[in-house]
């Protein structure tokens, strides 16, 4: 009974926030468009569906994803699980005790944007527009290796206590500076991949470790040091994805004089 009673609290809130929504979009299609709603029953039962699925989304991720989260952080720093049993725990942890937090932060930083669906929808379009020139597989590996790189880096931070903004304003900076050399085609598709990975998958998983390895290291708050990873998680799908391009660029074959086939045809 208390979990239906939570799922029916959830579900009452997600109404409420969805109602504005609603509103905007069949007042702007009666009012100002004044046309009728195709297929109006079709378009009710996919509300439904959405309200449903939000609430039970909301509700799995409260139940299950930001406690395991929490957990494995706690686990991953446990003095128990860093030094063994019976060790000497010394006064102040080196950052390289803690190499399976950065091992697992990049593990679920690479698991959790392969799974993503709005880099699944992101990387099937590109696909399409580009007349195949943009994989879809290796575009979602591209930003999968970047969030793994940025998860990892930004657990790295944490561990450290290191300021925030360096490593962003570091990350920035090599961005205008891929931007300026990598291929035009890529740079608005590789900008976008930064935003599609902060989502329904990622970014409870990303959060709920960046709370949970705060809470258990010493001396690091959960306020100050606990925000940050998304981030992270944002910035380096940016660097990855130019940097495939890049790299594709270089790789391909390059034509610069006649072919073969033009000097005999020229003959």
């Amino acid at each position: 009974m208390g979990a239906l009673s939570d799922f029916g609290g959830t579900l009452l809130h997600l109404l409420r926030d969805v109602m504005p929504i609603i509103g905007i979009l069949f007042g702007f299609q009666l009012i100002v468009l004044r046309k009728k709603i195709k297929h109006p029953s079709r378009v009710l039962i996919g509300l439904i569906f959405v309200i449903l699925g939000l609430a039970f989304f909301l509700e799995g991720l409260e139940m299950v994803l930001f406690p395991i989260g929490r957990l494995m952080a706690e686990q991953l720093t446990a003095p128990e699980f860093i030094y063994g049993e019976g060790a000497v725990i010394p006064a102040l942890a080196d950052w390289t005790d803690y190499y399976w937090v950065y091992i697992f932060a990049a593990a679920i930083g690479f698991a959790t944007t392969i799974a993503e669906p709005a880099l699944i929808a992101v990387a099937l379009k590109a696909n399409q527009v580009s007349g195949g020139t943009v994989s879809v597989n290796g575009l979602r590996i591209a930003v999968a290796m970047g969030v793994a790189t940025g998860v990892a880096l930004g657990a790295f931070r944490i561990v450290t206590g290191a300021p925030l903004h360096w490593f962003i304003i570091t990350g920035y900076v090599l961005v205008i500076i891929q931007t300026a050399f990598a291929p035009k085609t890529i740079i608005p598709l590789a900008y976008d991949s930064g935003g599609v990975t902060t989502s329904t998958v990622t970014v409870p998983l990303v959060a709920a470790l960046g709370l949970g390895l705060s809470e258990t290291i010493p001396g690091r708050s959960p306020l100050l040091d606990g925000f940050g990873l998304i981030a992270f998680a944002s910035l380096f799908p940016i660097i990855a994805v130019m940097a495939y391009a890049q790299l594709s660029a270089l790789r391909a074959p390059k034509h610069d004089g006649p072919t073969r086939t033009q000097e005999i045809n020229d003959h």
